[in-house]
């Protein structure tokens, strides 16, 4: 590691650090400024933030490398990425911040009046963020091992780089709670912005040509790394061999619409970005939040497809230089996801590379911090406070929301060695942007359908909700098992729908919410409920003062 490399990675752990000593100081032990932030945290504080917390490592590296290894196809991630907020724009952020919860199972408890639902949410909530952290820490281990090289105490680098970001997150969120954690996300969503920005300047400068550049990376057949030889890649579409600039590189019709339907879908049922929707002021604040979002993500978005299409071109035609013959076969990167990093040593030499390295930590750090706090709000509201001790105190479910953080983070850590990215390059076009998409499948396909029809349909009853989440997480879950073990072609329809499950797995979901629903006799939902989430600013301020005089009554 060199000098420049050191200190980039000392100034983010630095800022991030006194962010959360900071916030740790003006954090009271209660359940709304540990897990909330008060409720206080501004709209374009709380766009910047939202946007740190889900450009993951599957953002910043995985789309970039997703393009760099398929072209068009990995667009299809950029794509799904950015698109997913729009449902939650219309039909997601105004009445989930009016309902006034505390996390993603304590919204669907409520609006359901039911203990049942907040178990099965909680069990599904917890599953979508082990299976969203794992990829964050394969993402760290990767870009330890390209900055550093270098391990400690006897462990590889890859190990290390996993073992230092989950124990450096997890000791952000255990000071800072919900506010610091704010803070962190949205000065390193800042970062993040400001890093692509400065390397597509680079390019243009150096006179670098989107359409140019395009053709010139589909002027020879898509080849792809497997072991330590090159292999073609066969067009999905026409059968011919694959290009650059055109789409079936990785994805049949079905696999691309399967991909892209279960990004869509899943974003609403990600427990750490809606969790953020519960820090707004107001619904009105939560909404004008999200435009926020769909304008700095899809910004992002863009500028990552240009990099990776940007670095497709560079890396072949520098592949001869000795750092990057050992990262490279025949001028093709073995991991994709070191696209980016490349790239930025390419574009302004070591320098170059520990900036890029630096946001991508910084991307990792962000979204890692967000999941561990859903972790922690999910476990110490929901189970502690809720289920196993309602008569505790506030400080009880904070200590107990920390002790789920340190918890969740070594099941990650552990689960994430295990991984072996070098192995998936010759089946999926990014390795980290395909395990997100595992977590978004289970979210889309558990939590969402129950969202939306609890905001949306009057009759959805407790029972259908319950049998919805269980069948989705099930079918969600089952089918990606079978996809993996089967051999995971994403070329193949069946085995693309099993890797991209939401597409069958959320309408199964729906309906069984809808006929459960209809043979229930149980009662649906609370007029009280209805109106906090849809009725005018007029109507929630009688529903808050009849409140109020009958307690004051009792």
């Amino acid at each position: 590691m060199t000098g420049t490399d050191t200190a980039s990675l000392a100034v983010l752990a630095l800022v991030a650090t006194l962010v959360s000593v900071i916030a740790w100081r003006h954090t009271r032990a209660t359940t709304v400024d540990f897990f909330l932030a008060g409720r206080r945290t501004g709209m374009i504080t709380n766009a910047g933030a939202i946007c740190g917390d889900y450009l993951s490592a599957a953002s910043f590296l995985g789309v970039a490398g997703a393009v760099y290894a398929s072209g068009l196809d990995g667009i299809w991630y950029a794509t799904g990425f950015a698109a997913g907020f729009v449902p939650v724009l219309l039909f997601v952020a105004a009445p989930l911040r009016r309902l006034g919860t505390v996390s993603l199972p304590d919204f669907l408890a409520v609006r359901f009046d039911s203990a049942q639902v907040r178990v099965a949410a909680v069990v599904s909530v917890e599953l979508v963020i082990l299976s969203y952290l794992v990829p964050q820490a394969v993402g760290s281990g990767l870009t330890w091992e390209l900055l550093v090289g270098q391990g400690i105490a006897g462990l590889s680098p890859y190990v290390t780089g996993i073992v230092v970001s989950t124990v450096a997150v997890g000791g952000i969120v255990v000071l800072g709670g919900m506010r610091g954690t704010t803070w962190n996300q949205a000065l390193q969503f800042g970062f993040l912005l400001a890093v692509v920005i400065w390397l597509s300047a680079l390019l243009w400068a150096g006179g670098f040509s989107y359409p140019s550049a395009v053709e010139q990376a589909s002027a020879e057949p898509l080849q792809a790394v497997v072991g330590d030889r090159l292999v073609g890649v066969a067009n999905q579409l026409s059968g011919e061999p694959a290009r650059f600039g055109t789409p079936g590189a990785r994805y049949g019709p079905i696999g691309q619409v399967a991909l892209l339907v279960t990004l869509v879908l899943g974003t609403a049922g990600l427990p750490h970005v809606m969790n953020r929707y519960f820090t707004a002021v107001t619904g009105r604040a939560a909404r004008t939040t999200t435009v926020w979002v769909l304008g700095l993500a899809g910004s992002f978005y863009a500028l990552a497809v240009l990099l990776g299409t940007a670095a497709r071109v560079l890396v072949a035609g520098r592949a001869d230089e000795p750092w990057l013959a050992e990262l490279t076969v025949d001028g093709v990167l073995r991991v994709p996801e070191h696209a980016l990093l490349v790239l930025g040593r390419l574009l302004a030499g070591t320098p170059g590379l520990a900036v890029v390295s630096a946001a991508a930590f910084a991307a990792m750090v962000s979204t890692i911090g967000g999941l561990l706090l859903a972790a922690a709000a999910s476990f110490g509201h929901d189970v502690v406070a809720q289920i196993w001790r309602p008569s505790g105190s506030q400080r009880e479910a904070v200590v107990a929301g920390r002790g789920a953080v340190l918890v969740v983070s070594v099941l990650a850590a552990v689960v994430a060695i295990s991984v072996e990215p070098e192995r998936f390059v010759a089946t999926f076009p990014s390795v980290i942007a395909t395990m997100v998409t595992w977590a978004f499948a289970l979210a889309g396909s558990a939590l969402t359908p129950a969202v939306l029809l609890g905001i949306w349909w009057r009759d959805a009853t407790a029972r259908g909700a319950v049998a919805g989440i269980w069948t989705g997480a099930i079918i969600a879950i089952g089918a990606l098992v079978v996809g993996l073990f089967t051999g995971p072609d994403p070329s193949d329809g069946l085995s693309a729908v099993l890797l991209a499950p939401a597409m069958i797995a959320a309408p199964i979901s729906a309906v069984t919410i809808v006929v459960v629903s209809r043979l229930d006799t149980g009662p649906s939902v609370r007029p009280r409920v209805w109106t906090r989430m849809h009725g005018t600013a007029a109507d929630r301020q009688t529903e808050r003062m009849a409140q109020i005089t009958l307690r004051g009554r009792r």
